[in-house]
């Protein structure tokens, strides 16, 4: 333990995601020996990204204005959106130049064991930007792991009986990973070989023989 204002900064390091305690010390001594104005500039950035980044009132992705970029382009393909968890997962699908449509970000998947069900992520609003029938595919693009798994499925169930057609990324995304940390050319075979959930049943199937 050390003496009052370093370790209340190792402290507060310790609390932000990846940080263990070893690198909290380490990034403070490293602030403690760089020049103020170092210091300085990353206290200015840290208070204008808090003042300045907000959420896109369309799709939840992270904006400086209303609307995102990808929402104020007219040149995206309006029939298509792809659901993903994080703002994050929306620049590492963006970087296979695979997909023109629109995105929605969901502020994460449900995972009861944190407390976090279908009402604390951003459904509803989904679910209300396919009410005009623009839309005729939803892409499911959440983390393959259990809560994004169990996500995709209870969007499934939601939105097939809506009319519009419902794919899950294909297989080629390791089981477990996240999107950020995919390569590009495996996150845009999983693109290029995504899966329909929800087929269109051709006239005449089904019938008695």
């Amino acid at each position: 333990m050390y003496e009052g204002a370093l370790q209340e900064l190792i402290d507060a390091l310790g609390t932000l995601p990846g940080v263990g305690p070893k690198s909290a010390q380490r990034i403070a001594f490293h602030l403690l020996d760089a020049p103020p104005e170092e210091v300085n500039h990353l206290a200015d950035v840290l208070r204008e990204v808090k003042a300045r980044a907000k959420f896109c009132d369309i799709c939840f992705n992270v904006s400086e204005e209303s609307r995102c970029r990808i929402c104020r382009d007219t040149r995206r393909d309006q029939t298509s959106i792809c659901v993903v968890e994080e703002s994050k997962d929306v620049i590492a699908i963006e970087r296979t130049r695979e997909f023109r449509g629109l995105y929605h970000v969901l502020g994460g998947s449900i995972s009861p064991i944190d407390g976090r069900g279908p009402s604390d992520l951003h459904i509803r609003e989904l679910c209300q930007r396919l009410a005009d029938g623009t839309v005729e595919e939803v892409i499911l693009a959440t983390d393959p792991n259990v809560e994004g798994e169990a996500t995709a499925a209870f969007l499934s169930r939601l939105l097939v009986p809506m009319g519009v057609r419902v794919s899950r990324l294909a297989s080629g995304l390791p089981v477990g990973g996240d999107l950020e940390y995919a390569d590009q050319v495996t996150l845009g075979r999983a693109f290029d070989g995504r899966v329909v959930l929800n087929p269109p049943v051709e006239a005449g199937a089904g019938g008695a023989s």
